[in-house]
């Protein structure tokens, strides 16, 4: 009896490790627009340009010189996607779950604060006047994947009047699985709305934000998140302009 239960408690500790291991292996996903669903504007697509960088990016100084991992941001065919229209309207989805939705709600919010030091952010109540909608569901399925995803960002493109032009614009949905507990929730959010932000790729620092997998301590925006963000803004975009 005694031996029996040595073997279970060892398949239950074997099983643990394994869980924590893959926990720890979940890498953040980011997946840009279909082909197919932009080739309409393909054609009309206005020139790359470089828009004025936003105010507080503008007056942020790295006094640490902590460096960037910019070279490792791969923007897609329509440029950088940043914004330039201000401030970004986030909406923050509340779980249907009373007894998590405050939890969750303060997690991610704090997180929308943190950004928002960078680059001015608006919490409004509606998904559809958003230009980030923050979800609390589970990553859509994507052929090939088996694994599960901590979280997701996805982008559309469309167009938008600004007073008698017609602008390139882009909204993202970003996807945050309802699985994650603790302080992953806020991990994976801070990562994600980094990349909606425009830092599109990942860092090889575990000390970032935006590094490629998910850490047992995850770390607040670092300098070099920072930095990286800065860079981006820098960089010509064909969106926010007249088409």
């Amino acid at each position: 009896m005694r031996l029996w239960k040595v073997r279970i408690k060892n398949r239950l500790l074997a099983g643990l490790g394994l869980a924590l291991c893959c926990f720890s292996l979940i890498i953040f996903s980011q997946v840009n627009t279909p082909a197919a669903s932009v080739s309409i504007l393909e054609n009309s697509w206005p020139p790359p340009q470089v828009h004025p960088l936003p105010p507080m990016l503008e007056n942020w100084q790295d006094s640490t010189n902590s460096g960037d991992y910019f070279d490792r941001v791969k923007p897609p065919n329509v440029g950088h996607l940043l914004w330039s229209k201000f401030p970004i309207q986030v909406y923050v989805e509340r779980p249907a779950d009373a007894n998590k939705s405050e939890e969750w709600m303060t997690a991610v919010l704090d997180v929308v604060r943190e950004w928002g030091v960078y680059l001015p952010l608006e919490v409004v109540d509606s998904s559809e006047v958003a230009d980030i909608r923050i979800l609390r569901r589970a990553p859509p399925l994507r052929q090939g994947v088996l694994r599960s995803r901590s979280g997701e960002s996805t982008y559309k493109l469309y167009t938008r009047q600004d007073g008698d032009k017609t602008v390139l614009s882009h909204r993202f949905s970003v996807y945050l699985n309802p699985n994650q507990v603790g302080k992953y929730v806020a991990a994976t959010a801070r990562h994600e709305l980094g990349h909606a932000l425009g830092i599109w790729g990942h860092s090889s620092m575990e000390t970032d934000v935006l590094y490629f997998s998910q850490v047992r301590n995850p770390p607040p925006i670092s300098a070099r998140d920072v930095n990286t963000l800065k860079r981006v803004y820098q960089q010509p975009t064909r969106l926010g302009w007249e088409l």
